[in-house]
């Protein structure tokens, strides 16, 4: 499978159709009707864990083995927690978020600039599937890389706002820390080496890291498509840093949509496709998608740390045993991206598919 140059279609900015005021979205964004949101408020008491990460990097042993349960739990049942005091300050979580709120109102022909392709998918863009005449979602969107750092390239990233660089080289160097912290968690809650999961991502110096910054424009028939389809993500694990002010994440959980209340300077986390084949479905990667809203625009980053895009990803060997049979075929990172770029969001469907026939 190779990735053609260009898009299927013209791309047409879904900023540039909320700003013409229309009242009807065009026929291209409305869902089918098993796909459109349910604004379901039976579950609205419902939202995923909090953890308070202060413990883990601060505490005794006791408290920290108190904090690396909490985890374990949020990840065995949720497959999805939010974290504060996870070592960012503040100023740098909002200057984050703000600097891109910025970036996505500069004028169109700013962004056109770095408008993307299927081929690299870095830059501006505004659909994700390559699949001709495909319902699209209501979102433009920002992708850059960061790690490995051969595939950083400072020019890709936007240089207005001026102080935009610098911002999102402090706040993914963070972002790593943290990944790489949670990685070891991971492994030890697995009863695995502490440094497994960042080894079996390729080491140290070759974990991929990369950036996907959500722009979602207000929408004047939110019950008719969705901002995200539902999907889970192909990576390993997933850092969203959401809009404190609207919220649009619903998780999928027991066959309903929880809508997602982010805490105060909270991070999301999520786990990915890969730790799910790594773990042996110890840990699940969650559908989830985003809603959209009539009167607000919404913002987010969401971080993916992913394996090295060469090396082969299966289930860890402790954790496969006579009672627990390996259920995934090894494949490598990029082979799987690539699978899912070809198709676009597929809910579970994409990591369901690959399991080993028994």
């Amino acid at each position: 499978m190779n990735c053609p140059a260009d898009w299927p279609e013209p791309i047409v900015r879904v900023q540039s159709l909320s700003e013409t005021g229309n009242l009807m979205i065009p026929d291209r964004y409305i869902k089918p009707l098993s796909q459109r949101p349910s604004f379901n408020t039976r579950s609205d008491s419902l939202n995923i864990p909090l953890i308070d990460l202060f413990g883990l990097i601060h505490g005794d042993t006791a408290t920290k083995k108190a904090v690396m349960d909490q985890i374990s739990v949020a990840c065995r049942e949720w497959g999805f927690f939010q974290v504060v005091n996870h070592g960012m300050s503040h100023e740098l979580v909002e200057e984050a978020r703000e600097v891109w709120r910025e970036f996505f109102h500069q004028p169109m022909e700013v962004k056109q600039e770095y408008a993307n392709s299927p081929k690299t998918y870095e830059g501006y863009g505004s659909r994700l599937g390559l699949q001709k005449g495909a319902i699209l979602d209501w979102s433009d969107y920002y992708f850059l890389h960061y790690l490995p750092s051969n595939l950083k390239d400072h020019k890709k990233w936007p240089s207005h706002p001026p102080f935009l660089r610098d911002v999102i080289e402090d706040y993914s160097q963070e972002i790593v820390r943290l990944g790489k912290l949670l990685l070891k968690v991971f492994s030890t809650n697995l009863g695995l080496e502490e440094n497994h999961l960042e080894k079996a991502f390729g080491g140290d110096n070759n974990i991929g890291a990369c950036l996907r910054v959500n722009f979602y424009p207000k929408c004047p028939q939110p019950d008719l498509t969705l901002g995200l389809s539902s999907h889970s993500d192909p990576g390993g694990m997933t850092f969203l840093l959401p809009d404190e002010h609207v919220s649009g994440l619903q998780v999928r959980k027991a066959g309903e949509w929880i809508t997602v209340k982010p805490a105060r300077h909270a991070i999301i986390v999520n786990i990915g496709d890969q730790i799910q084949v790594l773990t042996n479905a110890m840990y699940k990667s969650v559908e989830h998608r985003v809603i959209v809203n009539p009167d607000k625009e919404r913002v987010s980053l969401a971080y993916f740390l992913n394996p090295k895009s060469d090396v082969l990803i299966g289930p860890a060997t402790k954790l496969v045993t006579s009672k627990t049979p390996a259920l995934y075929q090894p494949m490598t990172f990029d082979e799987y991206r690539l699978f899912i770029r070809m198709r676009g969001p597929q809910g579970k469907s994409q990591v369901e598919s690959l399991k080993s026939p028994r």
